[in-house]
């Protein structure tokens, strides 16, 4: 935009599931402020024009994901979208598309997560007793750590699913958010659990429905690239026996470097307050 608004039109799909048959367009209009984002101008709406609007928001600041929406036809974030990058003082909000709506800008995440849930997000060892009483760190190196930090940045925001194609046609598949968030644990030198999700990927939930048309990477508020970590997962499935012989054996704890001394006026981390070993765990490894 090259001259700054004096007003902004905000186009708002709302949706009541207990009163409308259908969803409808209103519009809003609102002076334009300074450094105003998207977010800004729907809380100004609530604030002032229509107390009813509804939808997700939190942190405010590109982090929590909460305020993903359909912004002049692409998902974005809300909080980060200035009105000034529009390029236009018109502004489209809709909820995610691919999902159903809840009410107004608030889409049913729900299948997303279930489908993140499915594919075990998290690490899996057969060393239990370490893994839930640890007695020191898992190692890894700098190299070992690039290989998935880039897909650990995706804050489940949704706007990848919303962009992707084969997401919007095959509700089988279970997405760009879930399967890149596999493949960040799979290319964890920590993690053990390629075998448990192989059985998913392989099927038709897996990353071979991928088209790689790209979009969800396009759209990715943090650059996680889950395009990216579907085709390297695509590889690894094949190639798995390689796989295997490198991540067969997570990493080990890492050992006390010889001669490594605490610094003078560095005090000792303070006992844990929260116990993180379930009693089903804590009987599995004998405590």
């Amino acid at each position: 935009m090259t001259n700054t608004p004096t007003d902004v039109i905000f186009r708002i799909r709302r949706y009541d599931p207990q009163e409308d048959s259908a969803p409808q367009w209103k519009e809003y209009r609102l002076p334009y402020t300074a450094g105003m984002t998207v977010l800004d101008g729907l809380r100004r709406i609530k604030e002032t024009a229509s107390p009813t609007l509804a939808w997700r928001s939190s942190c405010r600041m590109g982090v929590c994901g909460s305020c993903g929406m359909f912004i002049n036809g692409r998902p974005r974030l809300a909080c980060n979208t200035q009105i000034t990058e529009l390029g236009t003082n018109l502004v489209l909000v809709a909820p995610l598309p691919n999902f159903q709506t809840v009410r107004d800008l608030v889409p049913d995440l729900m299948p997303m997560f279930d489908a993140h849930a499915a594919l075990h997000p998290h690490i899996i060892r057969e060393d239990g007793a370490e893994q839930y009483a640890p007695t020191g760190e898992f190692f890894q190196s700098a190299h070992e750590v690039e290989q998935y930090l880039q897909f650990s940045y995706c804050i489940k925001c949704g706007c990848c699913m919303a962009a992707c194609p084969t997401y919007a046609t095959d509700s089988s598949y279970s997405g760009p958010m879930p399967l890149g968030q596999a493949h960040r644990y799979n290319a964890d030198t920590r993690d053990g659990g390629f075998k448990a999700r192989k059985s998913d990927l392989a099927g038709e939930r897996g990353p071979w429905r991928c088209h790689y048309a790209g979009e969800c990477s396009r759209v990715c508020p943090k650059g996680a690239d889950p395009a990216k970590a579907i085709q390297l997962m695509k590889r690894e499935m094949v190639l798995d026996y390689l796989h295997l012989l490198k991540h067969g054996c997570p990493a080990k704890v890492a050992g006390p470097h010889a001669g490594a001394k605490r610094r003078d006026g560095i005090p000792d981390a303070p006992p844990p307050t929260i116990d993180n070993a379930p009693k089903i765990v804590r009987a599995a490894v004998g405590d």
